[in-house]
């Protein structure tokens, strides 16, 4: 009798855990991606350089649900609204289209699942904020996420707006320019106030091949908990504010969830595309800059040895100084 006692008390533990991680756990890595292209059979190729428009360009924004780190795709359960808010201040909804995307699902099967598209002429310099409220029941959730488009040099304005979601995302760092390494910061707001203590999660987006190699690497080196590789995760603090750095080339998702004690979660999420690191490092130039550097220091340490006789010990000292000079390159190059 004990025996069986035991064995029901593990397997109503189990039974929770399996509750949790199919109620958080999985939900928590879903996320709305918000991918401008020119075509239907380029929006996988995502990069920086898409949230870029040029004035008067007919911008269309596909938009999907799935997981980004994984590359997994889920059918859309409803029809997104999708709106964009002008550097003016101004708000224009958007028609959307459905449509099918080529993708892959959780067991790794290729497959065909619902998106939707929307388009907008881009009429005016600076930042045009998308936004997107996507409701999935099945997954307890009512996702939130801007992505913003900047047009023109130098027309920084527009990328921190509030449009109003219920979760909401406001941007510290201008959204663009933005390097590998760089810290993004903001604010998670609810109902207009900030939302403390909110989990954040941090995600970046693979192509399918890539996403494919990552996560069998993940799972090879960390057996005990692969996905916390997959998705990060920090608090927002009593202010609703949070930093995190986005130390990878690509398109990141940030999202900030408010859990309320009953009904659906619901979720800010704010798109972020990281540039490659500026300026580039050219690895096959490096060897020539160190040679010009040492033929420098050469030239440097036979004119002080020459003018500076009468100050014992000083060209050797010029010759250590560039010595840590050089050492120096060569570790920043290697860096």
């Amino acid at each position: 009798m004990e025996r069986r006692k035991k064995m029901a008390r593990i397997l109503a533990i189990v039974l929770t855990g399996l509750f949790i991680a199919s109620a958080v756990g999985i939900a928590s890595a879903h996320f709305t991606m918000i991918f401008p292209s020119d075509s239907q059979a380029t929006i996988w190729d995502v990069a920086p350089e898409d949230y870029i428009a040029e004035l008067g360009e007919t911008k269309t924004v596909y938009i999907m649900w799935g997981h980004p780190y994984e590359h997994i795709s889920f059918d859309m359960a409803s029809a997104p609204e999708v709106s964009v808010m002008k550097p003016d201040g101004t708000i224009e909804q958007l028609s959307t289209e459905q449509l099918t995307v080529d993708g892959m699902d959780e067991e790794g099967n290729p497959g065909t699942f619902v998106a939707y598209k929307a388009s907008f002429i881009v009429d005016q310099r600076g930042d045009s904020v998308v936004f997107v409220e996507y409701n999935d029941e099945g997954e307890n959730l009512i996702d939130c996420t801007k992505a913003v488009i900047h047009c023109g040099e130098e027309d920084w304005v527009g990328w921190d707006a509030e449009v109003g979601q219920k979760t909401e995302i406001l941007p510290y760092m201008r959204p663009y320019g933005m390097e590998e390494g760089f810290v993004f910061g903001g604010q998670a707001m609810y109902d207009g106030k900030p939302l403390a203590g909110a989990p954040v999660e941090v995600e970046i987006y693979h192509t399918l091949d890539l996403g494919k190699e990552i996560v069998e690497t993940a799972e090879k080196m960390f057996p005990y908990d692969p996905p916390m590789m997959f998705t990060r995760l920090t608090k927002s603090n009593e202010d609703g504010e949070f930093v995190y750095t986005l130390d990878e080339p690509g398109i990141w998702f940030v999202g900030a969830t408010m859990e309320p004690a009953s009904g659906r979660n619901i979720r800010g999420v704010f798109i972020v595309p990281i540039l490659e690191a500026f300026p580039p490092v050219e690895e096959a130039a490096a060897p020539a800059e160190l040679e010009g550097v040492k033929t420098r220091l050469k030239a440097l340490e036979e004119e002080t040895a020459t003018s500076t006789q009468a100050t014992p010990g000083f060209s050797a000292l010029a010759a250590i100084a560039g010595l840590f000079i050089v050492v120096y390159l060569v570790k920043r190059r290697k860096d």
